[in-house]
């Protein structure tokens, strides 16, 4: 999953370092023959991944991986740290990112899934919605398997919000009370 890069590419996936992490700046250009750590890597890298960056790089803030305790997590963060972070400063900077490039570095594949840069609304966005739709995408044409789900989703949510509004207009919830201070009539 995760390809060796050559140095001529990592420097081309790097390109976007001035950009900050995950920002909504436009598309950059990657080859249309780039491999999966130059678009994944491309405009969403500021100069310095830390630990929260590279677990999420990892799909390990994913709901898929809810499983994962946080120890894990942070086990897998400091491993993949301790392969880059030369100066031990908690921190990837673009110099280690070269220097690991150059020794010949790849990313290991910790078993984690495909990896993802935020939240859903973020992946959603930058994986699904800026490569099949745009700015003139109408209603009727979310059509695909991805924009349901992520619909979906957002139903459930306005769904739960209403509800937890309701609750909040009813002066005592007796439900939230527990049996044994209930009163029997």
């Amino acid at each position: 999953m995760f390809a060796t890069v050559a140095l001529g590419s990592a420097v081309a996936a790097l390109a976007g370092l001035a950009a900050a992490h995950g920002s909504h700046s436009p598309k950059p250009d990657v080859p249309e023959h780039a491999n999966w750590m130059e678009k994944h890597m491309a405009g969403k890298y500021d100069g310095q991944w830390q630990a929260d960056e590279i677990q999420r790089t990892y799909g390990l803030m994913d709901e898929s991986n809810q499983h994962i305790k946080p120890a894990e997590k942070d086990r897998i963060a400091k491993e993949l740290l301790e392969l880059m972070d030369t100066d031990g400063d908690g921190a990837v900077s673009k110099d280690e990112w070269m220097s690991f490039i150059k020794r010949g570095g790849e990313l290991p594949d910790k078993g984690t899934g495909p990896g993802h840069h935020g939240d859903d609304e973020y992946e959603y966005d930058i994986h699904h919605w800026e490569k099949y739709h745009d700015e003139n995408t109408k209603v009727e044409d979310l059509t695909h398997p991805e924009d349901i789900e992520h619909f979906r989703k957002h139903e459930q949510m306005e769904d739960e919000q209403e509800r937890l509004e309701a609750l909040d207009k009813i002066a005592i919830v007796e439900k939230n009370i527990p049996q044994k201070f209930r009163r029997v009539a």
